[in-house]
């Protein structure tokens, strides 16, 4: 596992400045989930305040040219944050978009106090922090207990999100979008490109992006991926394998916000993590379907299909299985400036 998830709460600097207080917590959050683990966050430390800023040199200017998914991986991260400060006893006050003339400058968080008894409402979702990552393989046919599914949903709706559960008969329309959409973006000399960049061999130098095991690569197969998808139209292939995915996966749920600007794009993020966190915590694994949400006709369809009264966000696939490896991440020092 990569030193970054090797996170210790035991190693909290107690009695540091918030300084360093909030340097440490920061590790917690750079363990967000990101689009192709691109990490497009930026921290700065002001005082008792962090500000969170969107890094704009790391977006997909292909697969979310409008950075939807780029801000939606911000706001996981700021969730993530506020969850371990609380932890550790913070009082914070959190402001999202506190400049509008500055549309990277996504929220700031600042340490108003010191609680006498930490914070325990989300206890439970603190250890899930170092444990959760995306598992991208197959999972188990086992059905997901109704009482975790609806903590799951109400994760989502603390943080103005709704996580909609697909039925069995919507599945198989899902289902086919996600095979159509995942035509549509390998026919794409661009999306390929893009998507190639961001590969990495199964041993990776870099601290960021998709190693080849994190989809069931081999050895040779990760040093070779980058080529083959940058080279050949791979559309069909990647579509059987996740039409099987999304058949196979014990639930399959769309998350949506009311409204579709950066405010809920925050919202979503920390939505989508508070419900990927309850989901670790319950010993789920998930990952990620988006590609047809990515596809600006199909999302409207899969909208239609669903009967979703608000803006689709994201497709999840949850079930039980193997907890394979995290990715790697940058460390805090190369995402943190102070005053």
């Amino acid at each position: 596992m990569s030193r970054t998830w090797q996170v210790d709460a035991a190693d909290f600097p107690v009695g540091g400045d918030v300084t360093d207080l909030l340097r440490f917590v920061l590790r917690y959050a750079t363990l967000s989930p990101s689009s192709h683990n691109s990490q497009p966050w930026l921290f700065h430390l002001d005082g008792h305040s962090v500000e969170l800023h969107a890094d704009h040199t790391r977006r997909l200017a292909v697969v979310d040219p409008d950075d939807r998914e780029l801000v939606m991986s911000c706001g996981a991260a700021l969730v993530t944050l506020c969850i371990a400060l609380r932890h550790f006893g913070a009082e914070v006050d959190v402001t999202t978009m506190p400049d509008e003339r500055d549309s990277a400058f996504l929220a700031r968080v600042e340490v108003v106090g010191w609680a006498p008894v930490p914070d325990v409402k989300d206890d439970d979702l603190f250890p899930a922090i170092t444990a959760r990552h995306t598992v991208r393989t197959a999972y188990e046919p086992i059905p997901i207990p109704a009482d975790v599914v609806a903590r799951m949903e109400q994760a989502a709706s603390v943080e103005r999100g709704q996580l909609v559960v697909v039925t069995a008969a919507q599945r198989e329309i899902i289902t086919h979008f996600v095979t159509e959409a995942d035509r549509v973006q390998m026919s794409d000399p661009r999306f390929r490109r893009e998507l190639a960049h961001w590969m990495r061999i199964n041993q990776p130098a870099a601290d960021d992006g998709m190693p080849g095991y994190a989809i069931g690569m081999s050895e040779l197969e990760s040093a070779v991926g980058p080529l083959v998808v940058r080279t050949f139209d791979v559309g069909g292939r990647q579509a059987a394998k996740d039409e099987d995915l999304a058949r196979g996966s014990a639930l399959l749920a769309v998350l949506t916000t009311v409204h579709d600007d950066i405010a809920d794009w925050i919202a979503a993020g920390q939505a989508m993590q508070r419900v990927l966190l309850t989901a670790t915590a319950a010993d789920l694994r998930a990952s990620f379907l988006n590609q047809p949400i990515e596809v600006p006709s199909l999302r409207k369809r899969l909208q239609q299909a669903v009967g979703l009264a608000g803006h689709p966000q994201l497709l999840l696939r949850f079930g039980y299985g193997a907890s394979g490896t995290p990715t790697p991440r940058r460390s805090v020092s190369d995402v943190v400036t102070a005053t």
